[in-house]
């Protein structure tokens, strides 16, 4: 494995690390005992940062990755997020006192006292303006229910305001070989203001896992099935917002230029590492399998910038169309 500083946390966290959603639920059928084989696989792999959420099979994947914690002799870090279960999920409803109490239901989970990254789970635009929000969270920090915080973001401007406050210390961001506007318009920033920058949905859902085709059945209960064109909870998380007939497509294309000894996923997951303003990339994963491929991504071979190349045409060709102004 290798290691990144993540930002002005100092952590030195594992550039493969975990995503922590599947293992939650709305991605089919989990079960927590395969879910814990797969986290222990991880620690096993050198992978010590793992993203979860208090939504996340209600706080489901919480409670197994707070088990992880308790068990292992390894540091790990968690980073977990607060605001989706906001009822409705308004920027109104974006106090401090309803965030230090979903914090506080998150310490319960993950069986701490002092949560290692705290980071706003893809709040509505307008609260990225709400000073006293972020000075709220600035206070909780000094309190010690939380060492850091942070935000996880739908779009650039949201992440160019969030850094604003100087307190903030990460952004989780979607960035992958379907989405290449960060890289020309966030990360550079990011890396000027030492932010730490977590790269979620690296995958497109699994379509850049290259195992998927028109036939391919999601289970009713995996977002995949039910939220494919951003039916529940936005379009741009599932499958990066991309059509999947064209993601398809354009999956077939990038097979044809994928790098010998690596597979697909590898391929799409080494793609984002290339670029030095990604601290880390948050796969998910429910299998101890899943989980070792990824890690071995820190194996694979450089890619060549030809095919960086290539890769950026056939964006611009089957994907930035659809995708770029979701972000």
């Amino acid at each position: 494995m290798k290691y990144r500083i993540l930002g002005k946390t100092g952590y030195n966290i594992s550039e493969v690390s975990f995503g922590g959603w599947a293992i939650g639920g709305s991605w089919g059928k989990v079960d927590d005992n395969i879910s814990m084989k797969a986290l222990e696989e991880a620690v096993d792999n050198g992978i010590n940062f793992f993203d979860t959420a208090d939504i996340y099979g209600d706080g489901r994947s919480e409670r197994l990755i707070g088990k992880l914690s308790k068990n292992s002799k390894d540091k790990i870090y968690i980073a977990t997020k607060a605001g989706r279960r906001l009822n409705p999920h308004t920027a109104e409803q974006y106090t401090i006192n309803n965030i230090r109490s979903h914090v506080e239901r998150s310490l319960q989970n993950l069986k701490v006292e002092c949560l290692d990254l705290l980071q706003l789970h893809c709040p509505p635009t307008e609260v990225y303006y709400n000073e006293e929000l972020f000075h709220g969270l600035s206070e909780m920090k000094k309190e010690g229910l939380i060492a850091n915080y942070g935000v996880s973001v739908k779009k650039i401007e949201e992440a160019l305001k969030a850094i604003e406050y100087e307190d903030v210390s990460t952004v989780q961001i979607v960035f992958n070989m379907f989405r290449h506007k960060p890289a020309e318009e966030f990360l550079g920033k990011a890396k000027e203001n030492n932010i730490g920058v977590i790269a979620r949905v690296p995958l497109a859902s699994g379509l850049l896992t290259g195992k998927m085709n028109k036939d391919t059945v999601f289970e009713k209960n995996d977002h995949r099935f039910y939220n494919k064109n951003g039916e529940s909870f936005g379009l741009g998380e599932t499958f990066s917002g991309v059509n999947y007939e064209t993601g398809l497509e354009a999956v077939e294309i990038l097979k044809k230029i994928k790098p010998e000894g690596m597979t697909l996923a590898q391929f799409a997951l080494k793609w984002i590492l290339m670029n030095d303003g990604i601290s880390c990339v948050i796969p998910g994963g429910k299998t101890p399998e899943q989980i070792r491929q990824n890690a071995e991504t820190c194996n694979v071979k450089e890619i060549s910038p030809n095919v960086m190349k290539t890769v950026a045409e056939i964006y611009n060709q089957y994907i930035k169309e659809q995708v770029h102004n979701l972000c």
